[in-house]
């Protein structure tokens, strides 16, 4: 699913929006690949269907919220940082 997700944003450059930041940077540390092996670590650990249960208005146990919450985080700074381009 996570790569669906990647692939489908990989065409989306902003080319000439004028409203595009460009790439966000990385915190000390991290990188496109390090962020790539926590997101696919979390995918065997079956994460992906938390994050569709939490993003369907379900509720998670605590220690799932905190997965969902992870992954979604490690997610944004990998489209952000533009790591799928």
């Amino acid at each position: 699913m996570t790569s669906a997700v990647l692939a489908g944003c990989a065409g989306n450059t902003g080319g000439g929006t004028g409203g595009d930041p460009g790439p966000q940077a990385l915190s000390a540390g991290e990188t496109c690949q390090s962020i790539r092996a926590d997101l696919s670590r979390l995918d065997k650990e079956g994460v992906q269907a938390m994050v569709e249960r939490q993003n369907s208005g379900k509720q998670l146990p605590a220690a799932q919220k905190a997965k969902a919450d992870l992954y979604n985080q490690l997610l944004d700074k990998y489209l952000g940082a533009r790591c799928h381009v």
